[in-house]
């Protein structure tokens, strides 16, 4: 290994995560890192100002504050401001990743539940030093900034303040689109005109803001090559002032970044179809509880109204002649009455008869009254007048009454309630479902936990139908769950 070591922070409150990613630091055969770390933002801040690390690897989900803030606390620091943060999102996050280089992030890196994103950690913060290296260069004089750029993998260029399409510079990377440096700045309305149509009003919207506030640029969008192809660029600038601070111009990188695109769209494509397979497994688990529960029904609730019936008529007899019965037949008739009972309750846990028979709004009524019963319970469920007459899909239904189903199971284990309600309304399209106890609360970090199953099941259940499903709780308030859920059919859902 050769020059000094790189000194990097990581601030994530999870121990396994720490260890996991300083262990692939280590393991780069190129180069040192000096590693510290910081369980809570504030410890973060706190380390980031006594060690001046390089860099900082910094969690979304901490403690006591989120990436977002701790950015915002970092750029609002002037002695910190310019150590560059690498983002770790979730794999689902991709509006936390684009707010958070919104805020600062100099990059961010997707934490797959695999931990295959450890093996490119090196590489990636190697990546983000080299380009915070270029940013800061760009700030130096404009002949020596110009002697740089044009030696580096990416398009930079200088733009007047005035109006987006201002460009006073560009430089000769900008022939990956198949334009040269003279055609680009000759022809008016150029750069507008090679956006991506779908890219094209987000992208002017937010170079127009940048350049009429004097603010730095976070974009990325398309750009057409001439012969048609696009490429995804990171469009990042920032405003040169001089010695009384007045704004001159804007200087800037176009960063192509289509690899890193097309990788994280893959990405994107293989969780949506894991989603679409786990469903289609939810749909076919619903299918044989249904079946089994009707073989149940039909063979062994048949075969125990038999015996009992049978044994029933043996009692009766005896008594009719006189007899006293016999006290095995009284006891097996008991047992029988508690073995159909107990197919019952497997029967009910397994598909309640009320869902298919009744529809989904009696049968959350007659759940909540069961739940009630068994548990001790205050619960009130109430469904909202016009929705009686409406009629849920088979697929909606199973997902609206598994959903309560495992929010009033959670308030019986967890809660520590006295009372619980379950609302249902409508709003216009959409179906507005909501369980309220008065219980305990629920910890903030465990309403986020991705490890919580039963939390995970219910916001996979919501996601499939378009539905939003959040969870929020205080020790004074107790736990509310909320479902906004579209009434009609979407994307997600027309597989079936």
């Amino acid at each position: 290994m050769s020059g000094p070591p790189i000194r990097l922070l990581i601030v994530e409150d999870d121990l396994v995560d720490r260890m996991a990613c300083r262990r692939a630091l280590a393991a780069d055969p190129d180069h040192a890192f000096e590693v510290f770390e910081a369980d809570t933002g504030q410890d973060g801040l706190a380390l980031a100002a006594l060690r001046r690390p390089d860099c900082i690897l910094l969690d979304y989900h901490l403690p006591d504050v989120t990436g977002l803030e701790f950015l915002t606390r970092l750029a609002g620091d002037a002695g910190l401001a310019a150590i560059p943060v690498m983002m770790l999102t979730g794999a689902d996050s991709a509006t936390v990743a684009a707010e958070s280089m919104r805020r600062g992030a100099r990059d961010y890196l997707v934490k797959d539940v695999e931990r295959r994103y450890l093996g490119f950690l090196p590489t990636a913060v190697l990546r983000m030093l080299r380009e915070q290296q270029l940013f800061n260069d760009k700030r130096q004089l404009e002949a020596k900034f110009r002697t740089l750029v044009e030696q580096i993998p990416a398009i930079t260029y200088i733009a007047a303040l005035a109006a987006e399409d201002a460009l006073t510079y560009i430089s000769p990377q900008i022939r990956m689109l198949g334009f040269s440096p003279a055609e680009w700045l000759a022809t008016s309305g150029l750069h507008a005109r090679q956006m991506h149509p779908d890219d094209r009003a987000r992208a002017l919207r937010a170079i127009s803001e940048s350049r009429r506030a004097g603010s730095a640029l976070r974009h990325e969008y398309r750009l057409l090559t001439r012969t048609g192809e696009a490429l995804w660029f990171r469009d990042e600038a920032e405003v040169v002032t001089d010695e009384a601070g007045q704004h001159l111009f804007m200087q800037g990188i176009l960063v192509d970044i289509t690899r890193g695109k097309l990788a994280e769209q893959a990405l994107l494509s293989s969780q949506d179809e894991l989603r679409k397979l786990a469903a289609h497994q939810e749909a076919i688990k619903e299918r044989e509880r249904k079946h089994i529960a009707q073989e149940i029904h039909d063979e062994l609730g048949g075969l125990l109204t038999g015996i009992n019936a049978h044994i029933s008529v043996a009692i009766e007899r005896a008594l009719l002649a006189g007899a006293e019965p016999d006290s095995l037949m009284v006891d097996a008739a008991a047992l029988a009455k508690e073995a159909m009972g107990a197919v019952r309750k497997v029967i009910t846990d397994l598909r309640p008869s009320v869902l298919d028979q009744l529809g989904v709004w009696a049968a959350l009524e007659w759940y909540a009254e069961q739940v009630g019963k068994r548990s001790g319970l205050h619960c009130e469920c109430s469904i909202a007048p016009s929705l009686l007459a409406l009629e849920l899909d088979p697929e909606r239904s199973t997902m609206l009454f598994r959903i309560v189903q495992e929010a009033l199971t959670n308030v019986v284990r967890h809660a520590e309630a006295a009372h619980v309600r379950v609302t249902v309304a409508r709003h216009g399209d959409r179906l507005l479902l909501r369980v309220h106890d008065d219980g305990k609360g629920i910890a903030p970090e465990r309403s986020r936990n991705k490890e919580s199953w039963g939390i995970r099941g219910m916001l996979e259940r919501a996601r499939h139908f378009g539905g939003e499903l959040g969870i929020a709780g205080s020790r004074e308030e107790g736990t509310t769950l909320s479902l906004e859920l579209p009434l009609e059919r979407t994307n997600d859902d027309t597989h079936h």
